[in-house]
């Protein structure tokens, strides 16, 4: 059983498979040969083997596969494979050394054409990683992406780019120490099973309509998912955590609508989630259903009135603040339904799971850091907290209600992760 279990754990990993090369098959073990077996007239199938050096660009359809660890290893002054023609297969090779000119992207793959699949490929050493650029219905599976090591955040690359790549998917990746992963002008995108740490935008949408992210593991990057200017955008089953600092969040909206979130673990995050005029129309509305909000600074932040907003069955556990809305805007156009809340103080005589009085939330505070965001410096601490306390023990005191949920549940809806 255990050796079966090893295999299994192995096989999942991602990255090349090692293996030897086929008997009787010419190899490209070098430029010359890479570049001969590669051109117009060569195979549909080219198998590389050793270390093959130099920059290439291919423009035909190709089915390039690694063996015997098959290495295409750049000069250091741009990228290191440019492939276009549809049907092509890149799959069990190393990437390695490209370029520093961000104004070129320098990258390990780029690839154009349509129904491309990459797969089971490693970049190291890299200023940009993959991109599937004008590659409709492509496939990016089980890749290992590692950033240059040694460069500051904001001179990163992207890990990986998708960009036009309509109906593409990206699966079972594992990316770190990049700048962003982005799907940019692309429809009917699915990432799905991705590990993505340690960058700026864990993954970044913008005009990305019909996409899907799903089960993913989206951790200690400056922010989680960001979308901008997208709609019917989908996020299920992700782990959103520890994007701290100042602009730290797990997940954010800017003008976007028909977004849906389910069952995500949004966790240890300066701010949960954000929305920014997020829906531009309330007719298409933006759901938060059955998902976790715990041990973050503020669990909710919103940028004006939003409105066409619910939270429906949420856990919200031990959040430093439930919600905070820039600039003293009008929050009640936000619903909040059937959600359990760790800072509840109500009663279920009844006995049915929900609260018999309604749960408020009223924090006088947050009408001070609205006018004054200097004051954020203070928050937590016993001045505000006084503030707070003084604000609840007399109505007239001016406290704002900040949101109110009617059903509350008594109980959490999911088991809590330790």
């Amino acid at each position: 059983m255990l050796p079966l279990l090893l295999t299994a754990l192995l096989l999942a990993a991602p990255g090349p498979v090692e293996r030897p090369c086929p008997p009787g098959v010419e190899l490209a073990r070098d430029t010359e040969s890479f570049r001969r077996l590669t051109a117009p007239e060569g195979p549909l199938d080219v198998w590389v083997g050793g270390t093959v050096r130099g920059d290439h660009m291919v423009k035909r359809t190709v089915r390039l596969h690694g063996c015997e660890r098959g290495v295409l290893e750049g000069t250091g002054q741009g990228t290191v494979l440019k492939v276009q023609g549809d049907d092509i297969l890149v799959e069990d090779l190393h990437f390695r050394r490209t370029g520093n000119r961000t104004s070129a992207e320098d990258g390990a793959l780029k690839v154009s054409g349509k129904r491309a699949v990459v797969r089971r490929v490693s970049v190291e050493d890299a200023l940009y990683g993959i991109a599937l650029e004008l590659c409709h219905d492509c496939r990016l599976e089980d890749a290992s992406v590692r950033g240059r090591q040694g460069l500051e955040e904001n001179l990163r690359g992207d890990g990986i780019k998708l960009w036009e790549a309509h109906g593409s998917s990206v699966r079972r990746n594992h990316v770190r120490d990049v700048r962003d992963c982005v799907v940019w002008y692309s429809r009917h995108v699915t990432l799905e099973d991705n590990t993505i740490t340690g960058g700026r935008y864990g993954t970044h949408f913008m005009y990305a309509h019909d996409s899907t992210v799903r089960r993913s593991t989206l951790r200690d990057n400056v922010v989680g998912i960001f979308v901008m200017y997208s709609a019917r955008v989908r996020a299920e089953d992700n782990v959103l955590a520890g994007a701290r600092g100042p602009a730290g969040m797990g997940i954010g909206f800017k003008e976007s609508d028909a977004v849906t979130l389910e069952r995500n673990l949004l966790v240890a995050n300066t701010v949960g989630a954000y929305l920014d005029f997020t829906p531009r129309n309330p007719a298409q509305p933006v759901r938060f259903e059955g998902n976790l909000f715990a041990l973050n600074e503020k669990a909710l932040r919103a940028h004006g009135g939003e409105r066409g907003v619910s939270f429906l069955g949420n856990d919200f556990l031990d959040n430093g603040t439930l919600l905070e809305v820039d600039g003293n805007s009008e929050s009640r156009g936000m619903l909040f339904e059937g959600n359990h809340w760790s800072t509840y103080a109500g009663y279920d005589l009844n006995g049915d799971g929900v609260g018999d009085v309604a749960h408020m939330v009223k924090q006088a505070s947050s009408d001070l850091r609205g006018a004054r965001p200097a004051l954020d410096f203070f928050q937590g601490t016993a001045a505000l907290g006084l503030y707070d306390a003084i604000a609840r023990a007399m109505p007239f005191f001016g406290a704002r209600l900040l949101l109110e949920d009617a059903k509350p549940a008594i109980q959490p809806h999911h088991e809590v992760p330790r």
